[in-house]
């Protein structure tokens, strides 16, 4: 299986180079990347439960859209783009922060990326990929901890570092 190429980084987020997805996971090679949380208005998060046949946490749940820039993508772009082709819908969207994190994965891939985060607000239908989305729902901020605090592994691994940031900069707190 042959994944499109993601952008190489050094820890400041400098291109330093590009590689097959696949293998930059394989190699552990941190990467750009981005999270979309999309939030309604109601306060509630909506979560995509990822399809099982994903490449790696498949069935976990997460944020609303995740995935990676292609090579001279704007970050910007790259979110709107994959949140259509994901979940069926674009909103407005702003960068609202970044992290950098490593994971080692189940099946013998390491994520190592650096992760731009984006929020937005949508109160419209939903329409996701089956081949991205097993399933999808708004949960308000305290479900969402009640699950992570009960049920932590059915959420991503980066969710769990983006989460409390997110939540925080939605409820106008300083994050943990």
């Amino acid at each position: 299986m042959t994944l499109p190429p993601v952008i190489l980084v050094n820890e400041k987020d400098e291109p330093v180079g590009t590689m097959e997805k696949l293998e930059a996971h394989q190699k552990g090679l941190l990467h750009r990347a981005f999270s979309v949380f999309v939030i309604n208005d109601e306060g509630q998060m909506l979560l995509q439960q990822r399809a099982a046949g994903k490449y790696h946490s498949g069935g976990l749940w997460t944020n609303t859209c995740c995935s990676h820039q292609l090579p001279g993508e704007d970050t910007s772009v790259a979110a709107h783009r994959r949140l259509a082709e994901e979940m069926g819908f674009d909103c407005p969207l702003e960068e609202v922060f970044s992290f950098t994190y490593r994971a080692e994965l189940d099946n013998g891939l390491t994520e190592n990326e650096f992760d731009h985060v984006l929020l937005g607000r949508y109160n419209g239908p939903v329409h996701p990929d089956a081949g991205e989305v097993q399933a999808y729902r708004y949960l308000s901020l305290n479900d969402i901890r009640s699950q992570l605090a009960t049920a932590p592994q059915q959420y991503t691994h980066w969710f769990h570092i983006a989460f409390p940031q997110i939540a925080a900069f939605i409820e106008g707190k300083p994050a943990d």
